[in-house]
């Protein structure tokens, strides 16, 4: 889940229209001629993905605005199963015989046999975990380009180092209508912003180092008065200086610590997507077929929760109109449970957790996460790092690859420290985790209580589709781990 500038607008036309996107995009009459056509050649089920979005984009670089972007985004996707096989279709032209060859389509595809009868659908009250009152489409373009202009004077400012600043915005007011066979309709409107800032510095001899921070959520454009473009670059240069001069890491087994928040993104990677139905449906996760068994140290408890309030990977209903939930998937190192979506769920005979998930119209849901964090325990942060003689303080994670079906990991720490004496010393580069995710978490021995999530960050791309997560941690020791570096030694 790298944390990578978000894709600009696929489409750009002129200023978004007047209407609000909370406005209703097609009634409901015509969803339920939609579901009667999907149904017409039999089939167990069938449901109809409405959205229209539009998104602004401003992206800042060399001290000019480089581009300033509006797009308007709309299309329904039909889906129809039948037992384990799915059929899907979507059209971007709105008009009903286009969404009428689109059900047809996906009906054909599903090879369900039987006959049409009329659906009809009734609407379902939707949750609030979170509430934008003024959609972010209907904040004027020139308040967004001067976050990112205040954000590159910012950082020049912040140190004479830095050479280079590149800052983004981007904004998406999103409005979605499912409806299904079962009589279940919702809307909801899904706002969401983010800025972020990249920093270049350089230090003695030509080093260049980077730094990179940001956030934001499903937050209103207030939301960015506090978490202000000044104190965005300011953070992204510390990072940019900090690990100027640094040392070569030290490779080897060593006691490790991580910072809360960002740092959640090794539970997300190692142990989150191991959790999802679809792999464990599969048999191909770590983790099918051990409900109820020890999988982690007893400090640790895993929750996945679609509840947070302005949250990044928030819902109020997920992509097929199933309500948002607060899971535990990990308790006191004991695993509970997994994340379904509503058709892996029926196949195993579960009930879904409000995890189906989809990038846009044009994608079928997948089980995916939201938030995802580790639960807080009982130790101060500053006694868990006065308790190791000798290790690797990680600050901040970039980049790494996980697989799966063994566990296996690779991590880059962007910003590590040497651990001396239970002090941070000296800064190191080119620090890598290498580890099993299930048995990196039977080696933490402790667990902070300054849990927190991270501002707002992440992307998580799965078979092709990108969504927005969110992703926590609190301040923890994992023992032994396998630290990649250039530097022979480990430390303990």
């Amino acid at each position: 889940m790298p944390r990578t500038a978000p894709a600009r607008p696929r489409t750009s036309v002129p200023p978004p229209p007047a209407r609000p996107p909370s406005a209703t995009v097609l009634p409901p009459a015509t969803l339920e001629r939609v579901l009667g056509a999907a149904m017409a050649r039999g089939a167990d089920f069938a449901e109809v993905y409405v959205q229209r979005s539009v998104t602004t984009a401003v992206t800042l670089d060399e001290q000019k605005i480089k581009s300033a972007q509006v797009g308007q985004v709309q299309g329904v996707g039909v889906r129809v199963i039948t037992g384990a096989k799915v059929g899907y279709a979507y059209s971007d032209d709105l008009e009903l015989p286009a969404l009428l060859r689109a059900a047809e389509t996906a009906a054909l595809i599903s090879d369900g046999t039987g006959a049409d009868r009329p659906y009809r659908v009734a609407r379902a009250p939707v949750p609030s975990f979170y509430k934008v009152p003024e959609p972010l489409m209907q904040v004027d373009i020139s308040r967004k380009a001067d976050l990112v202009k205040r954000a590159d004077k910012a950082a020049r400012e912040a140190d004479a180092r830095v050479r280079q600043v590149n800052a983004s915005w981007v904004d998406q007011s999103k409005h979605v209508q499912v409806a299904n066979t079962h009589g279940h309709y919702v809307e909801d409107a899904q706002d969401m912003a983010r800025l972020s800032v990249h920093v270049v510095a350089e230090g003695k001899g030509g080093e260049r180092r980077t730094g990179f921070f940001g956030g934001g959520g499903r937050v209103p454009f207030q939301h960015f008065d506090g978490f202000s473009p000044e104190a965005v670059a300011r953070e992204a240069t510390r990072q940019a200086t900090a690990t100027l001069g640094a040392a070569e890491a030290r490779a080897g087994q060593q006691t490790v610590v991580l910072a809360p928040g960002w740092s959640g993104i090794l539970l997300h990677e190692a142990v989150g997507h191991g959790l999802e139905a679809d792999f464990i449906r599969k048999g191909t996760s770590l983790f099918a077929g051990k409900l109820g068994q020890a999988v982690a140290s007893p400090l640790v408890t895993v929750i996945d929760d679609g509840t947070v309030a302005g949250g990044r990977g928030s819902i109020n209903v997920d992509d097929e109109g199933q309500p948002g939930e607060r899971k535990v998937l990990i308790e006191k190192g004991n695993l509970k449970g997994y994340l379904y979506d509503a058709h892996n769920a029926k196949l195993m005979g579960q009930r879904s957790t409000g995890s189906g998930r989809r990038e846009s119209f044009r994608h079928m849901p997948l089980p995916r996460m939201t938030n995802t964090y580790l639960a807080p325990g009982d130790d101060d942060p500053a006694d868990i790092l006065k308790s190791v003689k000798r290790g690797l303080y990680c600050a901040n994670f970039g980049g790494g690859q996980v697989d799966i079906t063994n566990g296996n990991f690779v991590f880059e720490i962007s910003e590590a420290y040497e651990i001396e004496g239970g002090k941070l010393g000296h800064p190191v580069k080119g620090a890598t985790l290498i580890g099993v995710g299930p048995e990196a978490l039977k080696k933490v021995s402790r667990v902070g209580w300054d849990v927190q999530q991270d501002p707002g960050l992440g992307t998580c791309g799965k078979d092709g589709q990108s969504v927005p997560v969110g992703v926590g941690l609190p301040t923890l020791r994992i023992d032994d781990m396998v630290v990649g570096g250039t530097k022979v030694g480990g430390g303990t």
